[in-house]
Formats: C-alpha cells, sequence, structure tokens
C-alpha cells in the first residue's frame, strides 16, 4: 500500500443485506457484550466477508466488494503498477480471484475492479451524505502489515472542504483502499492516507468520500471516467518538462519522511520562485532535481509527490503554478514519499 498525506453491516437487529439474504445477529450472543461491543461485532462479522487483499505488482492494500457481481473498490495507487491492469484478490476466507483494473481517478485515489467471476457475492453499500456525519463511530478493516481482516474503530473527525474524511482509527501500511465504514454497515469512505511526524502515526487518517466514491463508480460504469487502468504504467506519450511546482498525486497510508526546512532565500524577486524539478506531466512524478536548487536544498528527490499547498489539496498543475506567480515569500509544501508524508516549510 502507498501514502502520504477504509467493515460494513447493520447493528445488531438488521445487519446486512447480501447476496445471501439479510444476517441478523444471535441473541443470545448480544446479550453477553455491551451495546457498542455488539455493535463492533456486528460490524465486522458482517463486513469482513466483502473486505478484500489485493496485490498489484509490487504493491499490496485492501479493496471492498460493492456489489453482488464483484465490483471492488480500492485506491488507485494500490493498482498503480499492476501489470496489465490485472490483480490478484484473496478475501477474508482465503478464496482467490483474479481482478482486471477497469477505471481509476488519480486525483481521488480510486480505482474499480472487476473480479473474474460468475458467483454472487457478499458487499457492501455505499452511504449517502446524511450517513457521513461528524462524531459519528467510523470503523476500518483493512490488511495492515499484510495482517487481512484488521478492525479498528474510531470517529469521523473532520470533512475537509475538498470532501475528504478525517478519522482517528488507526490506519497503516496495507489498509490503503479499504473501507470506512458508519455503525450501520455502510461505506463512508475509501482509507488512503494517514498524517505522520518524524515519530512516526500521528492517529490521524484520510478517506475519499463515500459521495465522491458513488460518482467514480457511476462514471465508470457509463465508461466516461478519464483513466481507464489498462497500463503496466502511466501514459508516454507526453514527455516530462521541467517546472516551477509538482501537481497533485495521489496519497497512501504510512509514516513521514524526514525532511529539512528550508529556511532561505532563492531566486530574484523580479521572476515566480520555482522549485528546480523536471516532473513527469502524466504521474505528478518528479524525474529530476536541479543541483543548487530549492528542491535540492529542501531533500526533494526523484519519484516524491507533491499532495498540498498550504494544506489545501492541490487539484493539479494549474493550482501550484498560479500561487507560485503570485510571489509568495514562503509555502508549506506537503510532500509523498515511499507511503509516507512530511509538511516542508519552504522562505523563498
Amino acid at each position: 500500500m502507498k501514502l502520504k498525506h477504509s467493515l460494513l453491516c447493520l447493528t445488531s437487529l438488521l445487519l446486512v443485506n447480501t447476496a445471501y439474504g439479510v444476517v441478523t445477529s444471535t441473541p443470545s450472543l448480544a446479550a453477553t457484550f455491551r451495546a457498542d461491543e455488539q455493535t463492533n461485532i456486528d460490524v465486522y462479522r458482517n463486513a469482513s466477508p466483502a473486505v478484500v487483499t489485493i496485490i498489484g505488482g509490487n504493491n499490496t492494500g485492501s479493496g471492498s466488494i460493492i456489489s453482488p457481481e464483484g465490483l471492488v473498490i480500492t485506491n488507485e495507487h494500490v493498482v498503480r503498477m499492476a501489470r496489465g491492469g490485472v490483480v490478484g484478490v484473496q478475501t477474508s476466507n482465503g478464496q482467490r480471484y483474479t481482478g482486471q483494473v477497469l477505471a481509476t481517478d488519480a486525483a481521488n485515489d480510486l480505482a474499480l475492479i472487476q473480479l473474474r467471476t460468475s458467483e454472487r457475492l457478499p458487499y457492501i453499500r455505499l452511504a449517502s451524505s446524511e450517513g457521513i456525519q461528524v462524531g459519528q463511530q467510523v470503523f476500518a478493516i483493512g490488511s495492515p502489515f499484510g495482517l487481512s481482516g484488521t478492525l479498528t474503530t474510531g470517529i469521523l473527525s473532520r470533512i475537509a472542504n475538498n470532501g475528504d474524511l478525517q478519522t482517528d482509527a488507526v490506519l497503516n501500511p496495507g489498509n490503503s483502499g479499504g473501507p470506512l465504514l458508519n455503525s450501520q454497515g455502510e461505506l463512508i469512505g475509501v482509507n488512503k492516507a494517514i498524517l505522520a511526524n518524524q515519530g512516526g502515526n500521528t492517529g490521524i487518517g484520510f478517506a475519499t468520500s463515500a459521495t465522491v466514491a458513488r460518482q467514480f463508480v457511476a462514471q465508470a460504469q457509463q465508461g466516461r471516467t478519464a483513466n481507464p487502468a489498462i497500463a503496466t504504467a502511466p501514459p508516454t506519450t507526453t514527455a516530462p518538462r521541467t517546472v516551477g511546482p509538482l501537481p497533485r498525486p495521489p496519497v497512501a497510508i504510512a509514516p513521514t519522511p524526514n525532511f529539512p526546512t528550508y529556511p532561505g532565500g532563492y531566486g530574484a524577486a523580479t521572476n515566480p520562485p520555482r522549485l528546480g524539478v523536471v516532473l513527469n506531466a502524466a504521474t505528478m512524478v518528479v524525474e529530476q532535481v536541479r543541483q543548487g536548487s530549492i528542491a535540492a536544498t529542501i531533500g526533494l528527490r526523484p519519484g516524491d509527490q507533491l499532495v498540498a499547498l498550504n494544506g489545501r489539496p492541490l487539484r493539479g498543475f494549474a493550482d501550484l503554478e498560479q500561487y507560485l506567480n503570485r510571489y509568495p515569500s514562503s509555502v508549506i509544501l506537503t510532500v509523498g514519499r515511499n507511503h509516507r508524508l512530511a509538511h516542508v516549510r519552504v522562505d523563498f
């Protein structure tokens, strides 16, 4: 799973509607536990059959089956290295499938996979906007560090301006692409990132909201997604170009790298500040770092991606270029590297 900057079921009375019908909790067991414990148990018991582990090339992450026909939603960065868009998928009971990536959305870090099966599978429903509220209890199931079927809980701490969900449920490498659910067993988000510092995981995680995920799935099913995932690598028809800033990449889950803060000036006041990097225009990944540049001084290197500028997620190259053309005196860059995130202050 990658990073930087994912349970299903209903409550104890009505848990989840799967292809096998409505499953209800056992009264005798329910009476054994406190109400909150029973909710945790119910969510896990009914969600885990629809949570899968995904292997795409060298990347491993999690995903959610969202239709009985075997549609799976996960992160774009989980499937990015899949050869021919083909991934391996394993359920919680060990059943293995081959999956074909149908579509990707790098901006929101989403991917849609179709399992090659004629079986009817248990699945997780996507929540409506009314089912996503700050303060509600949330549940995450995934494969952190390869430990499939791991449950963590927390609350929905914040909804960002761009719709991203923030949670204190513990997420780690391998949770990428897995579900973040409410106590009704509905998917409210697709886990994608954690915020970390030099001391490690801060306990702040991020997910793409179900509202965005629903739109993505609808567009993919109608053949209107911009990035069908059929290649083993990003398109190569667009040559790398030299630019000042780095546009927004997808983010992934993991701890943060150690970047220095650059306190000195760079460049003439008559020119907009430039980072001094060569980017692949298709992937927005740093290809080269110029010696003596700001990028070199703050520790950027090939393979890094830029996630946000002054705490605001970047929607593309134009966002950074427009801001730097205003001659800012300083910026805070959020940079992703090796599944980790770091905030870097740069004074121009």
